[in-house]
């Protein structure tokens, strides 16, 4: 699946068709339909693996007054090892613990969450994650926002 997401070449515009359909409110509540559900999983100590990494929430240390230090849980997004090679980008080296367990995302219960077709969902997507891997292969800024 995520082999997908190792561009050698830039995205054709015909390789977008459903997010040429959609209006960007469209789109939107897609993507809110999603990190809802991805939300809901973390929620339940699972990781989401979404094609080009994986959002878990991970032990953390937050420092507080007089150098004392702090276990927290922090959400993350792990971007996936081998598009970080393919890309050549740097990141810490983060590991999902081995007893989380990871799944994908459930496209026909999002889909019924916002009242769209399972295909739109799952298609709007995998472009817009295409479109992100055509701005890492292009060098681009990108920015995601999550609620």
């Amino acid at each position: 699946k995520m082999q997908k997401y190792l561009l050698y070449n830039a995205v054709e515009p015909e390789e977008l068709s459903t997010l040429r359909e959609l209006s960007t409110i469209e789109i939107c509540k897609v993507w809110s339909g999603v990190s809802r559900h991805i939300y809901r999983q973390l929620l339940q100590k699972r990781a989401v693996e979404i094609g080009v990494g994986s959002f878990a929430v991970l032990p953390a240390h937050a420092s507080v007054a007089e150098g004392k230090v702090l276990p927290v849980e922090r959400p993350m997004f792990i971007l996936s090892k081998t598009l970080k090679m393919f890309y050549n980008l740097e990141s810490d080296e983060t590991k999902i613990p081995d007893e989380m367990p990871v799944v994908q995302p459930d496209f026909e219960n999002i889909a019924a969450n916002i009242h769209f077709r399972h295909e739109i969902v799952e298609q709007c997507v995998q472009e817009t994650l295409l479109c992100f891997a055509g701005a890492l292969r292009d060098n681009k800024e990108v920015e995601f926002s999550f609620k």
